[in-house]
């Protein structure tokens, strides 16, 4: 048997590998059910104005400085929702466990998990609990599916998007407009250094904690001002996966400064270090919002108006007289943004 003819790692990654998995046989399904259905290949789907997203979360390690499972999986489908225009209010919590798993370890996820739930203002409503044999399954895995209504700042988001375009009833990247500008709410990469630097037999250590948070607080702050065509947050794959899935569907370039992209430099040096694409790595606490260009200086003081987003920047803007994603180097140059195969750091996620 070929490696074309099984599953790898990089099937999981988030990149064109991923894609083209789900392509090539989860859309066999071919299910358009509601509003946003599975052949939008979003975060979520929209049935009733009901937003519904899942995830299965398998971070190694499952404790990593800034952050640990349970606040990952709670974050996570909660950014899922808030992404799309909905308001998360409920979530399951799926938990299958190794045997011999220290039940001081799981007391400390639970903790954590109802900790961000409480931040996210969420609630877990029903859950499952399986338990594995030794040696079949690697500690813990965590799956949580959430349901979220229709933010009432996504009608006033919606209303303004109406000046300059028929905008879709939902954040989708069918909403972009040559001239949009592209904002990240903060520094990239920081989940995957840190994740990277608490493996051991890495080789190095950097001063990198997790960005891992719950984002709904941020999105609504900012449809409040509204002119938000899209937002999502870039997981796995990073920034370069995200905008070429935006470039993609909504059929127009992306043009993007690699100077006005926020980095720490611990980031950025453990990436050279390590041979890793910046904007390949995984987030789980940014937000990359394109908006409409008359509001983006009231966007940007909103979430430089909040912890979570006091290193926002401008990173580029929509255009229709390129292809893709473009990348403007810092010195000058210009290279073309593909997809990437998936994340360069395995299971971060």
């Amino acid at each position: 048997m070929s490696s074309k003819d099984i599953i790898t790692l990089l099937h999981g990654a988030g990149g064109s590998y991923m894609h083209n998995l789900i392509k090539q046989i989860f859309m066999t399904l071919d299910d358009n059910f509601g509003d946003i259905g599975l052949q939008m290949l979003d975060d979520g789907a929209v049935i009733n104005n009901v937003v519904f997203t899942t995830d299965s979360f398998i971070v190694r390690p499952i404790f990593f400085k800034g952050g640990d499972i349970g606040r990952l999986s709670v974050s996570g489908t909660v950014n899922d929702i808030a992404m799309m225009g909905g308001d998360p209010v409920a979530l399951s919590l799926g938990v299958v466990i190794e045997e011999g798993f220290p039940i001081h370890d799981l007391e400390k996820i639970v903790n954590s998990i109802k900790n961000t739930a409480l931040e996210a203002g969420v609630h877990i409503v029903t859950g499952d609990t399986k338990v594995m044999e030794k040696g079949s399954l690697d500690k813990i895995i965590i799956n949580t599916s959430g349901i979220g209504f229709r933010s009432k700042q996504l009608d006033h988001d919606i209303e303004t998007l109406r000046k300059t375009r028929e905008p879709k009833e939902w954040l989708v990247p069918l909403n972009l407009r040559p001239g949009d500008k592209i904002i990240v709410s903060g520094t990239i990469g920081d989940h995957a250094i840190a994740i990277l630097s608490s493996r051991e037999g890495i080789g190095f250590e950097a001063n990198v904690s997790s960005d891992v948070a719950p984002l709904n607080k941020l999105i609504n702050g900012i449809l409040e001002i509204g002119g938000v065509a899209d937002a999502k947050d870039p997981t796995r794959g990073g920034l370069a996966d995200l905008l070429n899935d935006w470039s993609e569907k909504s059929k127009l370039g992306i043009y993007i400064r690699e100077e006005d992209i926020p980095v720490k430099d611990e980031v950025r040096a453990a990436s050279e270090f390590m041979g890793m694409d910046i904007l390949e790595l995984g987030n789980e606490g940014k937000a990359v919002i394109a908006v409409s260009p008359e509001y983006v200086k009231d966007v940007l003081n909103e979430l430089w108006s909040i912890p979570q987003g006091k290193d926002a920047s401008v990173i580029g803007e929509v255009r229709k007289d390129i292809e893709g994603v473009i990348l403007e180097t810092s010195i000058g140059g210009k290279r073309y943004v593909g997809r990437p195969l998936g994340d360069p750091v395995p299971r971060i996620c």
